[in-house]
């Protein structure tokens, strides 16, 4: 079982963008972190590449041939992202739909996995990730 933290941001929205996640083993002791620099792109489509990126590291963290019975929980602030995932809310915009299949198909891999919207202040160490990211891609 792991859980995901993710986060994505961009200064000014489109702006210098950045992703964040940590993944937390079944005793919620962080075993990966991973940001990246996505260069000038939006809050929204960033959440996403977040989202690609945590579950990109837990693709290479766990053995192929366990992906389908592994649990995992991915947490994120964005609202509007974990609501797409789930299906209660459209994808419309093109460009985030593009991140939305990419996700789809990452998650095919992990049948077991549930999202879950948190509140900014329980996702700091994502955040911080993300941000980090956007401060070494903006020098």
């Amino acid at each position: 079982m792991y859980t995901i933290y993710t986060d994505g941001g961009a200064r000014g929205n489109p702006g210098p963008a950045g992703a964040g996640a940590v993944i937390f083993d079944a005793n919620m002791r962080a075993v990966v972190e991973a940001s990246e620099f996505l260069g000038v792109q939006t809050n929204n489509w960033a959440e996403y590449e977040a989202v690609v990126l945590g579950l990109t590291k837990l693709q290479e963290l766990v053995p192929e041939d366990e992906h389908e019975q592994t649990e995992v929980t991915l947490r994120l602030d964005s609202q509007l992202v974990e609501r797409q995932l789930i299906g209660q809310y459209r994808v419309k915009d093109p460009e985030l739909y593009k991140q939305y299949v990419k996700v789809k198909n990452i998650m095919n891999s992990f049948p077991k996995i549930i999202f879950e919207h948190v509140r900014r202040e329980k996702n700091k160490e994502a955040d911080a990730l993300a941000n980090i990211a956007m401060d070494e891609g903006s020098l």
